[in-house]
């Protein structure tokens, strides 16, 4: 049975992924990007293939590791994709936009698709019916929010996301969480409803860490997948390894 390793690293965590055949069996979080860290998942799980996506500056010598022992592929705006992305420069989209991006095209083909992610920023990505990624929009994150008003402010705390939380906040936490979280969420709301009056039939998406938190507030139904950036980098996998 094939193994493949999908590594993302993100702005707030390095992750691991292994797909047997083309079926997600685990997910690891990694403490680091060091040799070791990476050696011991090829001693684990003893993969055939593997792919990097990486939106941070790692560690290099690993691809040199992960190629030597993997049929390794390391996504950027060369690698070949479910997807095409027609725009002013391919080379500045995010590794973890393109997952995504071809992750819900690929589940969801000849579908207008707008693939929402959840993580330090929100990327709003949409693909057109011809598999094409045309861009989108970035705003802050959740976690940026809530550290842009206490570090912006004198007064105002620094506070966790929690998922109960009134709507009319009655102390300065629960005016924090109902400000961000509320707030983002009739963003996320509004950005759907302006597709949705541009598109027909359109698939919206909706993944990444802080997906959870959002997902009892929205009114427009979406398909919520948390490891929809992992089928992604399986998919770019096989078109590459």
């Amino acid at each position: 049975m094939q193994t493949t390793l999908c590594l993302d690293f993100g702005n707030t965590r390095l992750k691991c992924a292994i797909f047997k055949e083309n079926e997600l069996q685990d997910l690891l979080v990694l403490e680091g990007d060091d040799i070791a860290t990476v050696e011991q998942l090829l001693q684990t799980f003893q993969p055939q293939k593997s792919i990097l996506s990486s939106v941070i500056k790692h560690y290099e010598a690993i691809e040199e590791i992960l190629a030597a022992k993997t049929k390794f592929h390391l996504l950027n705006h060369q690698s070949k994709l479910p997807i095409s992305s027609p725009v002013g420069k391919p080379e500045t989209i995010g590794a973890d936009r393109l997952a995504i991006c071809s992750a819900a095209s690929t589940i969801h083909p000849h579908h207008h698709c707008l693939a929402i992610g959840l993580g330090t920023c929100i990327t709003y990505n949409y693909i057109n019916t011809f598999h094409e990624f045309l861009g989108g929009s970035i705003s802050p994150g959740m976690t940026m929010r809530f550290r842009a008003m206490s570090e912006q402010t004198a007064l105002l705390p620094l506070i966790k996301a929690e998922h109960n939380f009134p709507l009319i906040g009655y102390d300065t936490k629960t005016n924090l969480l109902s400000g961000v979280i509320m707030g983002m969420a009739k963003e996320i709301d509004g950005i759907i409803d302006a597709y949705k009056e541009k598109y027909n039939h359109l698939k919206v998406f909706l993944t990444g860490g802080d997906m959870d938190f959002f997902l009892p507030h929205l009114k427009n139904a979406v398909i919520a997948d948390p490891y929809l950036l992992y089928k992604g980098l399986f998919a770019i996998s096989e078109l590459n390894n």
